[in-house]
């Protein structure tokens, strides 16, 4: 990875956490998790489309129906990740779920880019992804002897599953920004406006007023996410474009090392010592990725 990628990549890390400490505080409250979803895509929709407008006036016209099967195919998939998060937040600790989500979510992009992409990473990298999988499992608690608590447990099955989504959407927009050339800004742009639609169904179920009091209760949250979440992922799909998805989708991870740190003093979440050793383990795989 050159430098600039994996610049480009430490930031969006950094982002990522920091919306993510967002979402899992809007979690703690009453709001309801469908309506939080529509909230976020729509601030995301109004807040970037000066920017979307920018880039889209020359780009669009020449979308054909690949570009805009694989921006619905990654916005319904983003869908399906960000209801298994938030309810992964509303069950458990963020420094559990969050580094459950981020660190199996690679080894599965990883195995995507060897058996579809044609990928070959080397014996440093596979290296730096075994890495960030022990880090993983000391943040997580899975080494220690004790029995895991069944938040913990709930927390780890969530995780899982949000890794599995965050796998999906990374190889389907790798190849929308790596094959088709899209631009990165637009593929997370349509991707977040797609997803209104898909959500109104089950917004139309909910009490009159649902959104409004989702609103008042977590508009700071909303905000937060909608400025920050595609802002680090449009910096991932831009290194994408320079680097191998192999290396760049693990080296997303160290945010888990802004995480363990944001979720233990931000959030009051215990086990700082253990969770601070899987993020340092998590800094040193992204450095072998790096070197790699």
């Amino acid at each position: 990875m050159n430098a600039s990628a994996l610049a480009a990549v430490l930031a969006a890390a950094l982002l990522h956490a920091l919306w993510n400490v967002a979402a899992k505080h809007a979690r703690r409250g009453e709001g309801d998790a469908v309506a939080f979803q529509a909230l976020t895509a729509g601030a995301v929709v109004l807040l970037w489309a000066p920017a979307a407008l920018w880039w889209g006036w020359a780009e669009l016209p020449h979308w054909g129906w690949q570009a805009w099967a694989l921006v619905t195919a990654s916005g319904a998939v983003h869908l399906l990740y960000f209801s298994s998060l938030l309810t992964g937040y509303r069950v458990a600790d963020l420094t559990v779920v969050y580094p459950m989500a981020r660190g199996s979510g690679p080894v599965w992009t990883t195995v995507a880019a060897v058996l579809l992409l044609g990928e070959r990473p080397s014996g440093w990298g596979w290296a730096g992804l075994a890495t960030i999988v022990l880090g993983m499992a000391l943040l997580t608690g899975l080494l220690r002897r004790r029995p895991l608590t069944a938040p913990v447990r709930a927390g780890l099955r969530w995780g899982a599953l949000t890794g599995a989504l965050i796998a999906s959407y990374t190889v389907i927009d790798a190849y929308a920004v790596k094959v088709l050339l899209l631009s990165p800004l637009l593929v997370d742009y349509f991707g977040n406006l797609l997803r209104l639609p898909l959500l109104l169904p089950a917004l139309a179920r909910k009490p009159a007023g649902t959104l409004a009091s989702t609103w008042r209760d977590t508009w700071r949250s909303v905000l937060i996410v909608g400025t920050l979440a595609p802002a680090g992922y449009i910096l991932v799909l831009w290194a994408l474009q320079s680097a191998p998805l192999s290396a760049v989708a693990p080296a997303r991870e160290c945010s888990m090392l802004f995480a363990a740190l944001l979720g233990g003093h931000l959030l009051q979440e215990g086990d700082r010592w253990a969770r601070g050793l899987g993020a340092l383990c998590i800094a040193a795989g992204v450095a072998l990725l790096a070197g790699a």
